[in-house]
């Protein structure tokens, strides 16, 4: 499998799966590096978001692969750390709007973030972490 690309690359989509068991398309996106609470990452973080959205409810998604369509979508973000309250902040806005087109948003971290925010139990910031 090639190495995934990352929230730097907003025009790759790191991984679509669909869980025959649920029924549920997920889009994955990974953030390899740690947060560094940045303009930047903010930046490549709502491209990213943007790319994938773009791809899912503009119809590409389903042009590309049409068994999918109509089945329940979910944005994965895959972390290294837990994001930088910054960043926490713009996904909790993320998943409060695209909730209203029966989306879900999961962000998941392998590590505590720069806060000290432990993965696991979640950040706390009601971002959906875990």
């Amino acid at each position: 499998m090639p190495a995934l690309k990352g929230v730097e690359h907003a025009g790759v989509i790191d991984a679509l799966v669909h869980d025959p068991e649920t029924d549920v398309v997920t889009l994955l996106m990974v953030e390899p590096r740690p947060w560094d609470g940045s303009e930047l990452r903010l930046f490549q973080l709502q491209e990213k978001i943007n790319a994938y959205l773009s791809f899912a409810l503009d119809g590409e998604m389903y042009e590309a692969f049409p068994q999918l369509e109509g089945k329940p979508l979910r944005l994965i973000l895959d972390c290294l750390t837990a994001p930088d309250s910054t960043s926490l902040g713009f996904l909790g806005m993320v998943r409060d709007q695209i909730a209203f087109q029966g989306i879900t948003l999961e962000v998941r971290a392998a590590g505590p973030g720069p806060e000290g925010t432990e993965s696991g139990g979640g950040c706390g910031s009601g971002c959906g972490c875990k």
